[in-house]
């Protein structure tokens, strides 16, 4: 018995060619990353609701190998209160579907009475809605990547931006070297792009602060590095002008808080 039928059985095999030269830079092997979308019955328990998701984290996530990151983000400024996003981190594509594998044995093993396990998962469907959707993404070279030590949540900004996917556009190695690893606010930075769900355009950035003044300050201090990288306005501009051509001017902004003990 699966937790969640979040991806489907067979997986259409893809690949990651990205010419635009905004990219451009080291070779990398990537990571691939799930991201499920669901959403809180709002007239549940939240206690409870964690306690569930704890025990199903240290029975079957935090054992199962294949699984090498996952995070459980809350709803924190967004435009749906019921969302809950459930993110798993895999070095291979295969092992994306291998893992399933391996967390059905670990359920057997963590719950091994049947009727226990049935008794389970049937409370822990009543947290959630039947709706859910999924969307798998390929990092980027260039994240800022880190080990949180704080045992309170920690702020999540992800950033949906919108590529024109024309070729063009150079400059996001330079930027991130220059502005988003100097800004000591941001704690980590995840860059990842399409791999295989709706809309082939996403772009999304993934921001951890340690508080939403940190992330408030972090704009400000952004500001600064960038002058001070490009002193002079006409060089911003042409420099951003560059930079601007990979996207169509369309993003989106979402704001969520994790849970530690639920972090890997």
């Amino acid at each position: 018995m699966k937790k969640k039928d979040n991806l489907a059985l067979v997986l259409l095999i893809l690949t990651f060619q990205f010419s635009i030269g905004m990219f451009a830079q080291e070779d990398q092997k990537p990571v691939f990353i799930t991201v499920t979308t669901l959403h809180r019955n709002q007239d549940t328990d939240s206690k409870d609701w964690k306690q569930t998701e704890q025990e199903y984290f240290d029975k079957v996530t935090s054992k199962n190998d294949l699984i090498i990151g996952s995070e459980i983000l809350n709803h924190y400024y967004t435009e749906n209160s019921s969302e809950v996003l459930l993110v798993s981190v895999f070095k291979t594509w295969e092992d994306i579907e291998k893992a399933n594998d391996v967390s059905d044995e670990l359920i057997k093993k963590g719950w091994p009475d049947e009727k226990i396990r049935k008794d389970f998962f049937d409370k822990y469907n009543t947290y959630y809605s039947k709706m859910h959707s999924d969307e798998i993404y390929s990092s980027i070279a260039g994240s800022k990547e880190f080990k949180p030590t704080s045992k309170e949540p920690m702020v999540v900004y992800i950033r949906k931006s919108q590529m024109s996917l024309n070729g063009q556009g150079k400059g996001m190695k330079e930027y991130n070297e220059k502005v988003t690893m100097n800004n000591p606010y941001i704690k980590g930075y995840y860059p990842n792009r399409h791999a295989w769900g709706a809309d082939s355009r996403d772009f999304l950035e993934t921001y951890y602060y340690d508080s939403l003044s940190d992330l408030e300050k972090s704009s400000d201090k952004q500001d600064e590095l960038i002058k001070t990288a490009w002193p002079k306005e006409d060089d911003r501009k042409v420099f951003f002008d560059g930079l601007n051509k990979a996207f169509t001017g369309i993003h989106g902004d979402f704001i969520y808080h994790n849970e530690p003990t639920l972090s890997k």
